[in-house]
C-alpha cells in the first residue's frame, strides 16, 4: 500500500487510499442495512406482542451466538483470508434479511420465526466482527491509522443517524416491515460486491493448529493487559446498564406518544451525536489523558441516559440521545484504538473476538436486561436507574484500574 505524494496525515487524508474508501462504502451498506432492519424488527416484535420483554429476547437471540462462537470465530479470522471471510459474512446477512422479508410479505403474527432469524444473524456477526476489525488495519497504513479509527467509527455513526431514520419512513410508507428488509437484503449483497474490490495484501501469519491454548490466546492476552481489559470492561458495564435503545419502541409508543417515523428519529439520535463527535476527533485526536477523558465521557453517558428516561418531551428526548452518543463515541474511539495498537497482527482475530463479546454483552444483552428490568420495575424506572449504574460503574472502575485512569497518549498503530 503506498502513501499518496505530498499528502497530509490527518484529516481526511485516509480516504486517498482506495482500499480503505472500498471497506468504508461497504461498512456504511451493511450498517445502514442492519440499523434500518433492527428498527423494523423492533416495531414489529412490540406490535405482535405487546411486551418490552419481547424486545429484550431480540437482543438476548442475537447475543447467545456470540457467547458461543467467539472463541471459534477468532481462530477462524486468525487463519482464513479476512476479506474472503467478509464477503461471505456480508453476503450472509442477506439471506438473513431475506428470510425476514419472506416472514413480514406473509404477515407472520407470531415471534418465534422472527426470534430464529436474529439468532442467524447473530450467527453472522459472531464471525464478521473479528474479520472487519481485524482487515481495518491492512486498509489504512500505520501513520494513518488514529485517524482511520476515528473515520471508521464517524461511517458506523452515519449509517446509524440515517438506518434507523429511513427504515422508520419505510415501514410507515409501505404500511409493513417487508418493504424495510427487502432494501435491507439489496444493502447487504451490495456490500458483498464492494469488498471485493478491496486490494490488500496481509501480512503471512503463523498457522498454528486449532488447540485449546491457541483459540484461549485472545482471552489470556487481554486478561495480561490490564490497560486494555479496563476500557472495553468500563464500557461493558456501563452500556449494559446505562443502555436505553432497546426500550425505544414503548418510549416512542406509550410515552412521546409518536409512530414508526419517531422511533426511527428517535433510534438516529445517538448516532448523530457520536457521528460529530468521531468527526472531531478524526481532525483533533486526542493528545493527552486520554483514560481520565474516557472515564468522565462515559459518566456523562449516565447523566444523559437519565435525562433521556425523564424527559416526555420529544425535542427533550432526541437532546438527550444525542449526547448520550457523543458521550459513548470517545469511549468507543480510545478503546478501538488500545486494541488494535496493542496487539500483534496474528492475534488480531482472537482479540478482537474476545472484544465482540464484550460490544455484544452491552448491546444486545443489555437490550434483554432492559426489557426484563422495565417488564419488573417499569420503563422509565429500568432507563433511570441503568443511567445511575453507569455512574456508579465509572466511579469503581476509576478506582480499580489505576493504569487507566493515568493513560496519557493514544500511540499509532506501526506497520
Amino acid at each position: 500500500m503506498s502513501e499518496p505524494e505530498n499528502s497530509p496525515r490527518g484529516g481526511a487524508a485516509v480516504f486517498r487510499f482506495a482500499s480503505f474508501r472500498h471497506y468504508e462504502m461497504a461498512r456504511l451498506l451493511i450498517v445502514l442495512s442492519t440499523e434500518m432492519q433492527s428498527v423494523a424488527v423492533g416495531w414489529q416484535l412490540y406490535d405482535i406482542t405487546k411486551r418490552p420483554m419481547s424486545l429484550g429476547f431480540a437482543g438476548l437471540a442475537q447475543f447467545l451466538p456470540l457467547i458461543l462462537l467467539f472463541l471459534v470465530s477468532g481462530h477462524v479470522a486468525d487463519r482464513m483470508d479476512r476479506k474472503r471471510m467478509l464477503m461471505v459474512c456480508y453476503a450472509a446477512f442477506a439471506v438473513c434479511s431475506g428470510l425476514l422479508f419472506v416472514l413480514g410479505a406473509r404477515g407472520i403474527r407470531t415471534a418465534g420465526p422472527i426470534y430464529a432469524v436474529l439468532v442467524l444473524v447473530g450467527v453472522v456477526r459472531a464471525f464478521n466482527g473479528p474479520a472487519v476489525r481485524a482487515l481495518l488495519p491492512h486498509v489504512a497504513p500505520g501513520e494513518y491509522f488514529a485517524s482511520a479509527v476515528a473515520w471508521n467509527a464517524t461511517v458506523f455513526q452515519a449509517a446509524t443517524i440515517l438506518g434507523p431514520a429511513l427504515g422508520g419512513l419505510i415501514y410507515a410508507f409501505a404500511r409493513g416491515p417487508a418493504a424495510v428488509y427487502a432494501t435491507a437484503m439489496c444493502g447487504g449483497c451490495a456490500a458483498a460486491a464492494i469488498v471485493a474490490g478491496i486490494s490488500v495484501r496481509e501480512r503471512v501469519r503463523e498457522t498454528q493448529p486449532a488447540t485449546w491454548q491457541t483459540v484461549m490466546a485472545g482471552l489470556r492476552f487481554i486478561h495480561r493487559e490490564k490497560l486494555i481489559l479496563g476500557s472495553i470492561s468500563l464500557d461493558l458495564f456501563a452500556v449494559l446498564l446505562g443502555g436505553a435503545v432497546a426500550l425505544l419502541p414503548v418510549y416512542a409508543r406509550e410515552i412521546l406518544k409518536t409512530g414508526p417515523w419517531g422511533l426511527g428519529l428517535l433510534r438516529s439520535a445517538p448516532g448523530l451525536g457520536a457521528a460529530v463527535m468521531a468527526v472531531l476527533l478524526a481532525y483533533r485526536p486526542l493528545r493527552r489523558r486520554a483514560g481520565a477523558t474516557m472515564l468522565w465521557c462515559v459518566a456523562a453517558f449516565g447523566v444523559f441516559t437519565i435525562v433521556f428516561g425523564l424527559s416526555r418531551n420529544i425535542a427533550v428526548s432526541m437532546a438527550a440521545l444525542v449526547l448520550v452518543g457523543a458521550a459513548d463515541m470517545v469511549s468507543v474511539v480510545i478503546r478501538a484504538t488500545l486494541v488494535q495498537v496493542g496487539t500483534p497482527d496474528a492475534m488480531r482475530g482472537r482479540v478482537n473476538a474476545v472484544d465482540m463479546i464484550f460490544v455484544g454483552a452491552s448491546n444486545e444483552f443489555g437490550e434483554f436486561e432492559s426489557g426484563i428490568t422495565a417488564q419488573w420495575l417499569g420503563t422509565v424506572p429500568a432507563v433511570v436507574l441503568g443511567g445511575i449504574g453507569a455512574i456508579l460503574v465509572t466511579a469503581l472502575w476509576a478506582w480499580k484500574f489505576p493504569d487507566l485512569r493515568r493513560a496519557d497518549r493514544l500511540a499509532n498503530l506501526e506497520d
